[in-house]
């Protein structure tokens, strides 16, 4: 098996990005605009599929996300991300995002997604990525449920592909 096949482990991709909201990504209520934290859910996803993959990725799916709490100016968001699955040259990654009142200390967990990247060569083609070794029940729980999500994305983008 070529080195670059070689497997890794869940937490070899592991990465957490943080940034405070501030009033020029806010709307007029004071809150973080959703479409900035999709900006930093993806590249927060980018950065645990370029550690695993370490090549070039971009993102080719992101799956439903909700918006459980506003993060308000001032706030401190921290996103957490790791590898699930890797399929063949495409993989899932979990980005799960809190928000916490730097005056209180409370935090929140305030949404979550999975999102799939694909690793490209230098002329952009597919290329294949190592696969991940889950370890843990956790991250072996992550890794079997995964593959219902693939499943479910590929009949979704099927149908989007028939219309």
């Amino acid at each position: 098996m070529s080195d670059i096949l070689r497997g890794r482990r869940v937490h070899e991709s592991v990465s957490e990005y943080s940034e405070i909201a501030l009033p020029t990504h806010s709307n007029t209520l004071g809150n973080m605009l959703g479409g900035h934290v999709m900006h930093l859910v993806d590249m927060a996803g980018a950065i645990a599929a370029a550690r695993h993959s370490r090549c070039a990725i971009v993102t080719a799916a992101v799956d439903h996300m909700t918006f459980l709490h506003p993060v308000h100016i001032g706030e401190l968001l921290t996103l957490r991300s790791s590898v699930n699955r890797v399929f063949r040259t495409s993989m899932e990654v979990g980005v799960k995002v809190w928000v916490e009142n730097l005056g209180t200390g409370i935090i929140r967990h305030t949404s979550s997604a999975y999102l799939t990247f694909v690793a490209l060569d230098e002329k952009h083609n597919r290329i294949p990525i190592p696969p991940v070794l889950p370890e843990t029940a956790e991250e072996m729980r992550r890794y079997e449920e995964a593959g219902s999500r693939r499943e479910y994305r590929l009949a979704q983008k099927a149908k989007t592909v028939k219309s």
